[in-house]
C-alpha cells in the first residue's frame, strides 16, 4: 500500500470510473442562463449574447436571459432585492451558463463583473455555480484581443464551473450586425456556432454526474469535523 499516513482512510473514497455511468441520464432539454455585460441601448454584448440563445435554442436547448439593468452594486443593497434574487433564481435553475462581456479599458465591464459577484458559492446549501458548464464570449470595439474572455474565464474557475475550452472574441463588433441587430455571416458567426454545439455537448456529458465529479476528500473530512463538533458541544 501506498504510505499515505496523512489521509484519513475512513473517508478516503478510490474512484470508481463505473459511477459515471451509473447515474440515471436526464431527458429534458439542457437549461442555459445567459448574462451579458453592457446596458447600452446598442449593446454588442447583449446582441451576441441574443444570438447565442438563438443558436442554443437550435441545438435544443432551454435558454434563459438576465437584463441586468436595475441590478445593485454588490453590496449596495441585500440579497432580497428583486433582481439579485431574480439572478440567484436564475443562477440555480441553469445547468450551464453563457457569459458575454465587451472589453472596457482592458477588461470585462463592472455589469459582467457585478452580476458574478452577487451568485454566491453557496446558497441556503445549494451551489448555484459548482459543476456547471460555462461559455464565454467578448465583443472587441477595435482590433481582437482575448483579455475579457481569458479575465473571465479566471472566474469561472474561480466560481468552480466548468469551462469548456472553446471561447469567442468578436473583433470591430459595430461592423458584424445588421441594422435589426442580427449577426452578420462570417467566420466570427461560425466561431459563436462552434462554442454553443461544445456547450451543449459538455452540459449533456456531466450534469448527471456531478455530484461524482465533484466528491472531494477535503469535503469529507470538514464534514467529519463539523459532526464532531455538534456531538461534543451536545455532550457538554
Amino acid at each position: 500500500m501506498t504510505d499515505t499516513p496523512n489521509i484519513d482512510d475512513t473517508l478516503f473514497q478510490t474512484f470508481d470510473p463505473a459511477r459515471l455511468f451509473e447515474a440515471e441520464r436526464s431527458t429534458h432539454a439542457p437549461r442555459i442562463l445567459v448574462l451579458y455585460g453592457s446596458l447600452r441601448a446598442r449593446s454588442y454584448s447583449r446582441l451576441l449574447a441574443e444570438e447565442a440563445g438563438r443558436i442554443l435554442t437550435r441545438l435544443g436547448a432551454e435558454v434563459r436571459f438576465f437584463d441586468p439593468k436595475g441590478l445593485p452594486l454588490p453590496d449596495a443593497e441585500d440579497a432580497s432585492h428583486p433582481k439579485v434574487a431574480e439572478l440567484r433564481e436564475l443562477a440555480q435553475w441553469a445547468e450551464g451558463m453563457v457569459w458575454s462581456s465587451p472589453e472596457r479599458h482592458g477588461a470585462m465591464t463592472s455589469v459582467m463583473k457585478a452580476q458574478i459577484d452577487w451568485i454566491p458559492l453557496s446558497l441556503g446549501g445549494v451551489r448555484p455555480t459548482q459543476g456547471k458548464t460555462l461559455a464565454l464570449l467578448q465583443v472587441c470595439g477595435g482590433s481582437q484581443s482575448f483579455n475579457t474572455v481569458n479575465q473571465m474565464r479566471i472566474l469561472g474557475r474561480w466560481m468552480r464551473m466548468l469551462t469548456i475550452p472553446n471561447q469567442s472574441s468578436v473583433a470591430k463588433a459595430f461592423h458584424e450586425f445588421d441594422e435589426s441587430g442580427r449577426m452578420l455571416p462570417s467566420a466570427y458567426y461560425n466561431r459563436v456556432v462552434d462554442v454553443m454545439e461544445e456547450l451543449v455537448k459538455f452540459t449533456w456529458l456531466t450534469r448527471d454526474v456531478n455530484d461524482t465529479l465533484l466528491d472531494r476528500y477535503s469535503e469529507h473530512v470538514e464534514s467529519a469535523e463539523d459532526l464532531s463538533q455538534r456531538v461534543n458541544q451536545k455532550s457538554l
